[in-house]
């Protein structure tokens, strides 16, 4: 008889992995970070245990967008007060904090519940080649 297996949080092992985002697609680059973040590439994987990987992006300015989303893809934020709509596109974004956009991709393909803070927490943008993380890498 074969028995399913469920993971435990105490044999979660994570590892370290470095995208870059030079010329690649917005949509798809967020699909393969979440994938990794949530674990899903694991055959370990157990939907309730958050047993994902940490990922390091580089060259978050460089990513590309098809069609007219550099003009036409919104992204909104509120003051909370009265009239505190701001409004900006994406091409204004990505000229002032280009691993916003990455992050904001990344943060709506992950699951709406507890798990996805955490999550986030793992994922490190960064606009050019250079990061902090090098000596995790190496582990």
């Amino acid at each position: 008889m074969q028995k399913s297996y469920t993971q435990k949080t105490s044999s979660v092992v994570r590892k370290w992995h470095v995208i870059d985002a030079k010329d690649q697609v917005l949509g798809r680059l967020a699909t393969t970070i979440a994938t990794k973040l949530i674990g899903k590439d694991k055959r370990t994987y157990t939907p309730h245990i958050d047993a994902g990987d940490y990922v390091v992006v580089i060259n978050a300015a460089e990513v590309v967008v098809t069609g007219n989303k550099e003009q036409d893809k919104n992204y909104y934020r509120h003051s909370g007060f009265p009239g505190g709509l701001k409004k900006r596109t994406l091409s204004e974004l990505k000229a002032q904090f280009p691993e916003r956009v990455i992050e904001a991709a990344v943060k709506n393909m992950l699951p709406k519940n507890k798990l996805q803070s955490p999550r986030m927490v793992r994922l490190k943008v960064y606009a050019g080649s250079e990061h902090k993380h090098q000596s995790q890498l190496g582990a």
